[in-house]
């Protein structure tokens, strides 16, 4: 197979080789365009995540896409289904806002938990910080499409799975003559 599609790639002419690079190109391009677009409209660093964990379920479970929001004047409500994330981690998280603190200045700090915890989420935030502010946001929960991200959390997991799946599209890309 791997050496059908080398023949396949040195019987293309220059031109034909050039082309279909520059469309994979803008292929990416486009897609990269989109996600700075949804980050604009949204508000959000970040307008779609997936759930890593079973930490929310009923509400979500492990691979769900979730689609988020981030209107900065907007006061979080307790209820409220946030995407945090906490200084010294990478993942951000997902979870729910369990108690509001309101301070006199109008400033609002807020403690989360996830439905699934049987203990609020003060042990997954930076040492010395007990609750969050609207800083740590990166969006809030308006919607969600059920395990259609079980393939990132494969690809993730298993990173041969992604290098096979990222080369098939790749090849079918340069060889695909339309």
């Amino acid at each position: 197979m791997i050496q059908g599609t080398i023949e396949e790639i040195k019987r293309m002419n220059k031109r034909q080789f050039i082309y279909q690079v520059l469309s994979f190109g803008m292929i990416v391009s486009s897609a990269l365009m989109l996600w700075k677009g949804l980050m604009v409209i949204t508000g959000s660093e970040s307008p779609i995540v997936v759930v890593l964990s079973g930490s929310m379920e009923p509400a979500f479970h492990r691979g769900d896409l979730l689609f988020l929001t981030n209107n900065k004047e907007e006061p979080i409500r307790a209820g409220e289904i946030v995407v945090f994330k906490v200084q010294g981690r990478d993942i951000p998280i997902v979870h729910r806002v369990l108690k509001l603190h309101e301070k006199k200045n109008g400033t609002t700090k807020f403690l989360t938990k996830g439905d699934n915890n049987s203990v609020d989420d003060r042990g997954l935030y930076a040492p010395g910080q007990q609750w969050l502010t609207k800083d740590d946001v990166v969006g809030r929960a308006q919607g969600f499409l059920p395990y259609i991200g079980l393939v990132t959390i494969y690809m993730n997991e298993y990173p041969k799975v992604k290098y096979a799946i990222l080369a098939c599209l790749g090849i079918y890309v340069l060889l695909h003559r339309e």
